[in-house]
């Protein structure tokens, strides 16, 4: 399928997560590529005209009014009228986790380009169902899994397979935070959300298979909602453990680190710190420059680009959704029987 030569965005979902996407749609675009907002799809009215208020675990440049022109860009209340229109190339999928699936899987029976947000789906089977629609339809479908574009952790996984500093022998991944704001009454269910397992956690979960591959066996303690996993490598490193949680007291704010142990340095993210990464190394400590954009906007640029360029997206694929899917099944294993689950393959 030759790529048009403006894309047309459609995004379905105006939450927290939608609002992010529209605004890294906006300054791809003030970037010089080629697309432009054309419809938006919400339930909710305000939403539609582009003026509900902000708000997230991250500063995303997502706008609190104004969020674009309402005049130039169509609305719709149901994702079925938007997926009609011909002006709309591609979606980003941006509603609530049970509704992913479906609603690709009908972007794909229309002709479009589709971004889904994570996780795809709680369970492997959904994200496979959604994998097999997607091969051989000619058109992009990519998991936004924004670690794998996020500054600071795209160096770490350079830096790993450079073994610039030799073999990692230690890695260790936070993500803690309050108890969202944002769909309060949405992710009080963790049947619906999975939990900070499957909503939080996946962002290390699948940063840890990106950098190191598929782990044989996972070992977690904890619950759904707060939980530390240690996985355990065939041939990677012999420590590697990753914390989510977001039940802290509101006030606590978000926190996003990871300090991992080379074998001629140690790098350090922070992303509270002004500079967010430090590399330690022979008894000197210094920032790593990083780009200024964030892991949204990255995500957002590289999926405009493949479909410009009409090539595969590579960086983050639904094999990859379900590899990181696999995972957490097993951790969720883990944390009901209290011991160690082996990972198939």
């Amino acid at each position: 399928m030759s790529a048009p030569r403006t894309l047309g965005i459609g995004v379905i979902g105006l939450g927290f997560m939608g609002r992010t996407h529209v605004q890294a749609y906006a300054r791809a675009a003030a970037a010089g590529l080629a697309c432009r907002l054309v419809a938006v799809c919400d339930r909710d009215p305000v939403r539609r005209e582009g003026r509900a208020k902000s708000a997230g675990n991250l500063s995303t440049g997502a706008s609190v009014a104004g969020l674009f022109d309402a005049s130039r860009v169509r609305a719709y209340a149901e994702a079925g009228e938007m997926l009609r229109d011909a002006d709309v190339h591609a979606v980003s999928i941006c509603t609530h986790t049970p509704t992913h699936v479906e609603l690709a899987l009908a972007a794909i029976a229309a002709g479009k380009h589709v971004l889904v947000e994570k996780p795809v789906a709680l369970c492997r089977a959904e994200v496979e169902r959604l994998a097999r629609a997607a091969r051989g339809a000619g058109h992009i479908v990519m998991p936004a899994m924004c670690m794998r574009f996020w500054p600071g952790w795209t160096w770490l996984k350079e830096t790993i397979e450079s073994r610039t500093y030799g073999r990692v022998l230690s890695a260790v991944f936070r993500r803690l935070g309050s108890a969202p704001n944002w769909a309060p009454e949405f992710y009080e269910q963790s049947e619906q959300t999975g939990g900070a397992l499957f909503d939080l956690h996946l962002h290390d979960a699948d940063v840890v298979r990106g950098c190191f591959g598929d782990p044989d066996a996972v070992c977690a303690a904890g619950d759904l909602d707060h939980l530390t996993a240690l996985y355990r490598f065939p041939l990677g490193p012999a420590h590697v453990v990753a914390e989510a949680g977001w039940r802290h007291a509101p006030g606590f704010g978000f926190r996003m680190t990871y300090v991992v142990r080379f074998e001629r340095a140690t790098a350090e993210f922070d992303l509270a710190r002004a500079a967010p990464l430090v590399l330690h190394v022979e008894g000197r400590s210094a920032s790593v420059d990083l780009p200024a954009e964030t892991g949204y906007e990255a995500e957002v640029r590289y999926f405009v680009e493949c479909i410009s360029q009409d090539r595969e997206a590579a960086r983050s694929t639904l094999d990859d959704a379900i590899g990181v899917t696999r995972m957490l099944e097993a951790e969720r294993e883990s944390l009901q029987t209290g011991g160690p689950v082996s990972i198939p393959r």
